[in-house]
């Protein structure tokens, strides 16, 4: 048999990375899972009623783009969000999930060339996995730029050489980022809009985690972008139902652009996408309508950053995010903390080299393990007690 090549040097992925360290070893207490982000709070119960009463809809072909219904539902969430208006018939497309979308977009929009070589897609690094494969699929050198401490956990993409910024056809930015939860503001927008501008490229904004924050709301794209008059077809941006409305299951997301880009994206995933099951439409569009459930859910997530902060008081580099479900928590070594944690008291994280790549500086997650926000507050609480005793005292 003869397999491409252009996959080869993936890492395995995070989780059976995970497995393959731990699960040869006993949990030294009772298990407290901290690893996926996989949100936790209880969904909207009417849910389950829309999904039912509409079940016959299993019976038919759903629309591809997305029912009228449901655009129009998420076009009144940007509104009421971040102040923009789009045109839901040309601007949007709906998604079976971002991760999906985040690659087919880059298969859709990715050139062949940039400036007469193959192209650069920048992402930052650590990154989710997906910007890596979309870029290798598509034939793209993927860049991974450092988000470390020093740059704020955002990528520094201006500090480029100019000859790359040149070959660069899409650069991934997710805010609030994954696992760091930094969030980029206004200038940060600003500035990399104008990089893209510059050089022309695309900006794919991954913004799945722009409902779970504390303080003001995260910028987005969008939002900015309109602010500073860039090109409609500049900008990309995603976003889920997985975890503003505690609903991975559902796999409802959606992108929005240019109309270009969005007609790109349709044609291909006319192709080659999955369409949204129709009952799965009809609860998307009650659920992107509707703000207390998304309210009472971040109320919850800054109960427990505030727990966080009580049991990490006054240790050395232990910062409580700004936004999403993640402690990104220094160490002298992701993998042996990992493993010393799960021995020692059951307590189960992520070493931050598994979300990252090594690069000719090191991998920027080598140092860090991820833990999840994302259990009850009781279970949390136990968690996180046990993981600072354990690695930090």
């Amino acid at each position: 048999m003869v397999f491409p090549e252009r996959f080869s040097d993936l890492p395995e992925y995070a989780f059976p990375r995970l497995r393959g360290l731990l699960d040869a070893h006993a949990p030294g207490g009772e298990v407290v899972h901290m690893t996926i982000g996989e949100p936790r709070h209880a969904f909207p119960a009417w849910i389950s009623d829309i999904i039912r009463d509409t079940a016959a809809e299993f019976g038919r072909y759903p629309p591809n783009e997305g029912t009228p219904e449901l655009l129009g539902s998420i076009a009144g969430w940007i509104d009421r969000r971040y102040g923009v208006s789009v045109d839901a018939a040309t601007q949007l497309m709906v998604l079976n999930g971002t991760r999906e979308g985040l690659y087919n977009a880059v298969m859709a929009l990715c050139p062949e060339t940039k400036s007469g070589k193959p192209p650069v897609i920048l992402m930052p690094n650590p990154f989710y996995q997906v910007y890596a494969v979309a870029a290798l699929s598509v034939g793209a050198q993927p860049v991974y730029v450092p988000a470390t401490k020093d740059t704020g956990y955002l990528p520094d993409y201006a500090s480029l050489p100019k000859d790359l910024l040149d070959r660069t056809a899409i650069a991934f930015l997710c805010s609030p980022s994954n696992p760091q939860g930094a969030v980029a503001g206004a200038g940060y927008w600003s500035d990399l809009f104008a990089l893209a501008e510059a050089h022309d490229f695309q900006i794919f904004a991954d913004e799945c985690y722009s409902e779970v924050y504390q303080g003001a709301p995260p910028k987005g794209a969008l939002e900015i972008a309109q602010k500073v008059s860039v090109h409609p077809e500049r900008v990309v941006a995603f976003h889920s139902l997985s975890k503003r409305s505690n609903m991975p299951g559902l796999r409802s997301g959606f992108v929005a652009g240019g109309p270009a880009s969005i007609s790109r994206i349709r044609q291909l995933r006319a192709y080659a996408g999955a369409p949204l099951p129709m009952p799965l439409q009809r609860a998307a569009e009650k659920v992107w309508a509707d703000e207390s459930h998304v309210d009472e859910s971040r109320a919850r997530y800054v109960g427990k950053y505030g727990i966080a902060r009580e049991v990490f008081a006054g240790v050395p580099g232990c910062d409580i995010p700004r936004a999403g479900f993640f402690l990104w928590l220094p160490v002298d070594d992701g993998e042996a903390a990992a493993l010393k944690l799960w021995t020692r008291t059951g307590v189960r994280v992520l070493p931050g080299a598994y979300l990252a790549r090594d690069t000719e500086t090191g991998n920027p997650g080598k140092k860090y393990i991820r833990a999840a926000l994302v259990a009850d507050e009781e279970e949390l609480q136990r968690g996180l007690t046990r993981l600072r005793d354990c690695l930090y005292t």
